[in-house]
């Protein structure tokens, strides 16, 4: 399963794939919880670190009906050409799977469900409400862009940077001093052997997209306190930055390449080490204009 992860991770799949396939190995996720419990009443209450809070997807939806199938998963592997890097126990549970050898997990309409109740307690976009409603208590034009960031973390860093340019230049969409937050979860192709996680790749994209504007900052963290494989939560990135890493002997665009975001902030002091928050709620990144 760790072998699984780490493909998966490596070449940019979405929690949602990764999970179909977690609701296919694992007798607890894809409503598999729900089905020991039976006939017992079962409550379960949710932290949601997935994007638009899909129940059946935070977490493997432990306590609710799959629509996946094991087709749909093991069409995961074939997607991203790794069939032949997973473990061949995996591969062999999963065409057991597809051939009925093995039992789908739970659909909806199944009656298992019917003395079930799921409640969300915490998201995302609670968290980014949250965040809004802090800004504005400071006196920031605050505004919540989105709570439905994705894509390739480089990609949407350069989105953000180009944001935090037309506060800078134009005031739209918010006048300084300006807040503007967004919450979602990117994902990161590995090009490289470098250090980071997705914050601090997506930080590290805007580097030179950001370099000159004056009172121009951007935030990004994970919710949790820890970004991939790192002690770091995320990073800031300013105006100046640029100069700084240059000044240094820094090649940002060398470091992204190597998606070595870590080593890059380490060395300017501008990682965010919070420590382990013990809640994780997905990402949340902050473009301010002072």
């Amino acid at each position: 399963m760790q072998a699984l992860t780490r493909e998966l991770l490596a070449c940019g799949a979405s929690i949602n794939e990764i999970n179909t396939l977690r609701k296919h190995l694992d007798q607890v996720k894809g409503g598999g919880l729900a089905r020991m419990a039976q006939p017992a009443a079962l409550a379960t209450l949710v932290l949601s670190d997935v994007v638009g809070d899909p129940l059946d997807v935070i977490a493997s939806g432990p306590t609710v009906p799959d629509p996946t199938t094991f087709a749909d998963a093991y069409a995961i592997l074939e997607r991203y050409g790794i069939v032949e890097r997973i473990p061949p126990p995996i591969v062999a549970h999963l065409c057991r799977g597809i051939a009925g050898a093995v039992a789908e997990t739970p659909k909806a309409g199944d009656a298992l469900f019917e003395r079930v109740q799921n409640l969300i307690i915490g998201s995302n976009r609670q968290a980014a409400e949250g965040a809004l409603e802090a800004a504005q208590a400071e006196g920031f034009n605050a505004m919540l862009l989105t709570t439905y960031l994705q894509g390739e973390a480089r990609e949407v860093g350069r989105v953000l940077a180009a944001l935090a340019r037309e506060i800078a230049a134009t005031g739209r969409p918010v006048s300084r001093p300006a807040c503007v937050v967004a919450g979602g979860e990117t994902t990161v192709t590995l090009r490289g052997d470098g250090m980071g996680g997705r914050n601090q790749e997506l930080a590290l994209a805007t580097a030179a997209d950001l370099a000159g504007l004056r009172d121009v900052l951007l935030v990004t963290l994970a919710t949790d306190g820890g970004d991939g494989p790192t002690d770091a939560a995320g990073a800031v990135v300013t105006g100046a930055t640029l100069d700084q890493a240059r000044g240094l002997g820094l090649d940002p665009a060398a470091q992204l390449a190597r998606n070595d975001a870590y080593p890059f902030f380490a060395a300017l002091g501008d990682l965010l080490r919070p420590g382990p928050t013990q809640t994780n709620v997905n990402d949340l990144t902050f473009v301010f204009a002072l």
